[in-house]
Order: C-alpha cells, then sequence, then structure tokens
C-alpha cells in the first residue's frame, strides 16, 4: 500500500519502509515446544534403558512404563493413551519417531503457534491410541507416530485450503512432500504390518489431523481467533472421551477410571 501510494505521487521518495515479520513467525521463547517433546522422549527413553539394561524392551517394561495396552487401557487406565506417546519400543525406533518430530514439529510450531501446536499433538496422538485398541483390543502401542501422522494430516489440510500467507511454490512443495511422507509410510506399514508397525495408530493421527487442520483452516485461521481453536479442540475432546466410552461398552465394560483390575 505505501508502494502504491509512492507511485501515485502521495509518499515522499525517502519515507521509511518498515520491515514487517511474516505472520507465521511465532517469537516466544528461545525453548520450543518441539524440543521438549524430543527432550521429554528422549528421557524416558533412557529410562527405560537404565530399567531394563538394553535398548530393546519387551513388552513388560513397556507396560510398566505405560504402553497403551488394550487390556489395562479400557479397563481404566485411560491415562495410557496420553503415557505412549513419549514411549518407544527400541533405538531405530525413536530415532526414527524423533527425526520425523523435529522436522514436522518445528513447521507445525511456527505455522500453528505453541499451544495449537501443542493441542494439535496431544489430540491426533490421542486418536491414534484410541483407533489402534478399536482395531486390535490385544495391541501393544507405543511411539509418537500417530501424533506425527496427525501433524502431517493439520498440515496437509491447512496447505490445501490455503491457511497460511506462503508462496504457492513453498506450498505446493510442501504439500506433495506432506503427502509423500503419508503414503509412503501407511504402504510399508501395510506391507510389514506383522513387524510391530501400528498403522491403526498411524490413520486414526492422520485423519483426526486433517479433520483438526481443515476446521483450523476454516473457521479459527488467523492467531486472533484463539477462542475458535479452543471450541475446536473442546469438541475434539468431548468426542475422543465418547468414542472411548463407546469402546468400553463395546467390550461390555463400564466406563471407569483408576488402576486395571489386572494390576492386581
Amino acid at each position: 500500500m505505501q508502494h502504491e501510494r509512492a507511485q501515485r505521487g502521495e509518499e515522499v521518495d525517502d519515507v521509511p519502509q518498515p520491515v514487517i515479520a511474516a505472520p507465521w513467525v511465532r517469537r516466544e521463547s528461545t525453548i520450543s515446544l518441539t524440543q521438549v517433546l524430543l527432550g521429554a522422549n528422549v528421557a524416558v527413553f533412557v529410562a527405560m534403558i537404565l530399567a531394563s539394561g538394553s535398548v530393546e524392551f519387551p513388552g513388560q517394561i513397556m507396560v510398566h512404563f505405560g504402553a497403551n495396552s488394550g487390556p489395562y487401557t479400557i479397563t481404566g487406565e485411560w491415562w495410557r493413551l496420553l503415557t505412549y506417546m513419549f514411549l518407544h519400543s527400541g533405538l531405530l525406533h525413536i530415532l526414527f519417531n524423533m527425526w520425523c518430530l523435529w522436522d514436522l514439529g518445528r513447521l507445525s510450531e511456527s505455522l500453528y503457534g505453541r499451544w495449537t501446536f501443542g493441542a494439535i499433538y496431544v489430540t491426533t496422538g490421542l486418536a491414534g491410541g484410541l483407533a489402534s485398541i478399536g482395531w486390535n483390543v490385544q495391541v501393544l502401542s507405543v511411539g509418537a507416530s500417530g501424533a506425527i501422522f496427525g501433524l502431517a494430516g493439520a498440515l496437509i489440510a491447512s496447505f490445501y485450503l490455503g491457511e497460511f500467507s506462503l508462496p504457492r511454490i513453498a506450498i505446493s512443495g510442501t504439500l506433495r512432500s506432506l503427502v509423500i511422507f503419508a503414503v509412503f509410510n501407511l504402504f510399508l506399514g501395510g506391507f510389514f504390518g506383522g513387524g510391530g508397525i501400528d498403522n491403526a495408530c498411524h490413520i486414526g493421527g492422520l485423519v483426526s489431523g486433517l479433520i483438526l487442520g481443515a476446521l483450523i483452516a476454516r473457521t479459527a485461521a488467523q492467531p486472533e481467533h484463539a477462542a475458535r481453536r479452543v471450541v475446536i479442540f473442546l469438541l475434539a475432546a468431548l468426542l475422543l472421551a465418547g468414542c472411548a466410552a463407546g469402546l468400553a461398552h463395546h467390550y461390555g465394560l463400564p466406563l471407569r477410571l483408576g488402576p486395571s483390575p489386572l494390576e492386581r
């Protein structure tokens, strides 16, 4: 607008040109939430090494640390839907997931802002955990990949719907990379499904991320729409609670919170 005024002769030639930060850049602190999440995952992994004396963990160690084990989760220990996101079954598992979290987490946090990024991460991780035990109640699920797929889904929806004021060439390249990431990893999960890859968790995270990303892009795209974003995540939390109650009912169990009877 200032440049156009200058072309019309309404501005003097030496008028100061303000440099405005890009709207998707948030300057909140030197330590990002992505770094905090990565550090928490690594800290838990180190604790598991100290407890087991190995970098590849047996099932009982993972259950002890809070793995999403269907029989324990649906009989009262619903907190496992949160803790499983910070556990990993071995060295290669955590290395790959932390690499993906570092890339997708930094991008998501810079575009959405810290609290929205954190809410997407947790919400889609919970959705992935529910999808996992809904598909196979006997599964033992660990890892940040459900939440990572959720970030990918939210970014795909937001880029596709044009939420971010980025150059079209940057959006198309990033969108293409995200779609390839999701499709390739889902294909690997389907092809090697018997090798400990929990594709139900990945799909649950991806689909919930697509939905959240689309809702944010269409109804709460701007940072000043914080109240609308809060409403979106509250509705998502109610929907997840309803899914948990539905799972318990499906398996003929009352919805309860507390130590699982299997612990006794």
